[in-house]
């Protein structure tokens, strides 16, 4: 059985969990170690059992605390070659063996799961999301993305579950107390989906055979969970869809999600 739990995920930090019924990994360490090893008790897991954090880029809300946990528990870390030279600071804490690197479009094992990693656009070194399969269901991890190209929606069809990001809301973008500079980093290219745009894509790839979605890394100042929720919400009616085609969710940024399992 695969499974899916957002331990944190915001603009404040990130660290996601995925495990089948021999492996555990975490996607990102965004937060305090302190914090995930608390995250992971709660779902009476031990850190001990981790067996591999992958990296999706190197901004500090997804490696905060990468290097420090690795190194502390001996866990392996997974990334691509520009994002491992990116985080010079966290690899130096990381032991030579334990540094992993994979290549963009070629898959990978952790022990049985089945990894492939796909190119986003954002502005860091070269950042990724994720495919991850076991016993042939198909789980998607996207977030951090300024645009929606046809390569990510291939990556994304025939996904049972999706964590996709829903960052902002342009209208409380327009009127937030970010400089104008930030504003157009944000809803820019290489910067992050709006609510509206993950509305789109969820209802998309209903068709492909979506199950269940959550919607991710939302900012504490341009976006709220409810506003999230409702936006994606109308776009599936837009689709000829309703709140009752899919499992729609919100992830936290303080606390676990409920565990997701894909069937």
């Amino acid at each position: 059985m695969l499974r899916f739990c957002s331990l944190y995920s915001g603009s404040t930090g990130n660290s996601l969990l995925v495990q089948n019924d021999d492996t555990n990994i975490l996607i990102d360490a965004g937060v305090s170690g302190k914090k995930i090893t608390e995250a992971l008790s709660s779902l009476n897991i031990n850190i001990d059992t981790i067996s591999a954090i992958l990296v999706t880029h190197e901004h500090s809300d997804h490696i905060k605390s990468i290097g420090t946990i690795s190194k502390k528990y001996n866990i392996p870390v997974f990334a691509n070659k520009e994002t491992w030279n990116s985080m010079e600071n966290e690899r130096a804490k990381i032991a030579e063996d334990n540094q992993k690197t994979f290549e963009p479009y070629k898959y990978f094992y952790i022990n049985s799961l089945k990894i492939g990693a796909f190119k986003l656009p954002h502005d860091a070194a070269n950042p990724c999301g994720f495919c991850i399969i076991s016993d042939n269901k198909k789980i998607s991890i996207a977030t951090d993305l300024g645009h929606i190209t046809p390569n990510i929606m291939n990556c994304l069809q025939n996904s049972s579950f999706v964590l996709l990001e829903s960052n902002y809301d342009p209208e409380v973008l327009k009127c937030s107390r970010y400089p104008f500079s930030l504003k157009t980093r944000i809803d820019g290219p290489n910067g992050h989906l709006s609510n509206y745009t993950s509305g789109k894509i969820v209802s998309n790839l209903i068709s492909s055979g979506l199950k269940s979605a959550m919607l991710g890394h939302l900012s504490k100042e341009n976006n709220f969970p409810e506003l999230a929720y409702k936006t994606v919400v109308e776009e599936l009616y837009k689709n000829n869809f309703n709140e009752n085609s899919i499992d729609l969710t919100v992830a936290s940024r303080n606390e676990p999600s409920k565990m997701i399992e894909v069937s």
